[in-house]
């Protein structure tokens, strides 16, 4: 998958299948719904069919507008600055679809089919619902949505400087470009500590490594890359070394790294 937009979309639908955030809102909005059964539906419904209807309604009209909106989030970067303001744009262009798509669902279970008069009548009542949707995914997943919306395949590439710096500072916000102190991984993100502060990079751990440049360092384990001058001391815990880093932070160090960074800090005391 090498078109950049397609790429993209792909990246952040990974964002609401592998966040508890947004299963959780999900299964609480659901579990609202059928608890209270609004539009007669608990009246007419048991429990189980209840559960089934509000379940494939809100699995059907959340993934059409999370699909319409991250569309608009994507293509809508040059022109708004606003995240909340691409995704809302999306979510209300979902409204129309999701209009004929209650109507699928509504034959399904009652075996009513919607006319075309009546599927924009849906989509009008849809609009509110699509607004609140968008608000209440936006509200659970601002942090992810926020650091994923500049991925990697939109970062420009850095430029050749007289200082060569290591390429992944230019994946971070101007404030927290900095002498890079350690790496480790977050999730399906980087998180890359500087001495101007840390950032979440999306970003794959190796591919991180490779744009270290020559910052001496050393992986001191798969989840962990730690910068020679950051290292204060080494520390005997229970049979395994642990590395202290100078603002305190504890990075274990696996097996597999032991014998180097042994010989690469050996002349720093191990305490117990």
């Amino acid at each position: 998958m090498n078109h950049p937009f397609l790429s993209s979309t792909l990246r952040e639908l990974q964002l609401f299948t592998r966040s508890w955030r947004f299963w959780t809102t999900f299964t609480l909005v659901v579990l609202i719904f059928v608890v209270t059964g609004p539009y007669g539906t608990f009246e007419r419904m048991t429990l189980g069919v209840r559960f089934g209807y509000w379940l494939t309604v809100h699995a059907v009209t959340w993934t059409i507008a999370i699909c319409f909106a991250l569309m608009a989030e994507i293509l809508l970067r040059p022109h708004l600055n606003h995240t909340l303001a691409r995704m809302m744009i999306g979510s209300l262009a979902a409204a129309l679809p999701i209009g004929f798509a209650l109507g699928v669902i509504d034959f399904a279970f009652f075996g009513h089919w919607t006319n075309v008069g009546n599927g924009f009548h849906r989509a009008l009542f849809a609009l509110p619902l699509c607004a609140l949707f968008c608000l209440l995914t936006y509200t659970a997943m601002h942090r992810q949505i926020a650091e994923v919306s500049a991925p990697p395949a939109l970062v420009p590439a850095p430029t050749a400087s007289p200082s060569s710096e290591p390429e992944i500072l230019a994946r971070l916000k101007p404030q927290n470009r900095g002498a890079l102190l350690r790496l480790s991984v977050e999730d399906h993100y980087t998180d890359v500590v500087t001495s101007r502060g840390h950032e979440l990079v999306l970003l794959r751990f190796a591919d991180a490594l490779k744009e270290l440049g020559a910052t001496p360092g050393l992986q001191v384990h798969r989840s962990h890359w730690v910068a020679d001058t950051h290292v204060d001391r080494l520390k005997r815990d229970g049979g395994r070394l642990v590395l202290i880093m100078k603002d305190g932070t504890e990075i274990p160090v696996s097996r597999t790294y032991a014998d180097a960074v042994r010989a690469r800090f050996d002349e720093l005391p191990a305490r117990a």
